[in-house]
């Protein structure tokens, strides 16, 4: 079985990697919308679904993995800050609360899709200016949902509480990956 990772985020590729997985990364050029009125809950795993539709068509024993994660505080959706002013409003507005991140995942090879979503809820400590200036200048998080990475400094300093998986907050449920890749190995025997 062949296994195709379609995503940039080097956070991915490095945590498929530690799984014991050897895949191929490839692009999905897909534009990520999603219908205003669908629950929160359900956007991650629709945009990994989505990416995972706009990939041609996959041949015989490969199999393809999407995902996409999304921050959210009190049901607002806090995405990939468009710049340094947005990504400082973000930190300021998840300092000393806790926010949900979902991280949909997809498989899909020629006989089926499967799509899951997993949940963490992330406690932060208060942030003042002076950290999230230094955290946006040394850690620049301008591809990260939320504006900022689990394993890097904000993460290590200022993460209280965390209920749910470290790697989904990180964009990644290895968890869930790995059982289900089992699986389709097992179907592809």
């Amino acid at each position: 079985m062949k296994i195709l990772l379609a995503s940039n985020s080097p956070r991915r590729r490095e945590l498929l990697k530690e799984l014991g997985f050897e895949f191929e990364v490839v692009s999905v050029d897909c534009e990520e919308v999603y219908p205003t009125d669908m629950e929160v809950a359900r956007i991650a795993g629709y945009l990994s679904e989505l990416k995972s539709n706009s990939f041609r068509t996959l041949q015989n024993n490969e199999v393809l993995i999407t995902a996409d994660t999304i921050v959210t505080l009190n049901q607002e959706i806090l995405g990939k800050p468009m710049d340094e002013v947005h990504a400082k409003e973000m930190l300021q507005i998840l300092s000393g609360k806790t926010h949900q991140v979902y991280t949909g995942i997809t498989l899909k090879s020629l006989t089926k899709t499967i799509t899951k979503t997993d949940l963490a809820h992330v406690e932060l400590e208060n942030i003042n200016a002076e950290e999230i200036d230094f955290y946006i200048k040394n850690y620049r998080p301008f591809d990260k949902a939320g504006s900022y990475g689990i394993q890097e400094w904000l993460g290590m300093a200022k993460i209280k509480n965390i209920q749910g998986s470290f790697y989904t907050i990180m964009g990644l449920p290895t968890h869930l990956v790995y059982s289900l890749l089992k699986d389709f190995k097992l179907e592809a025997s």
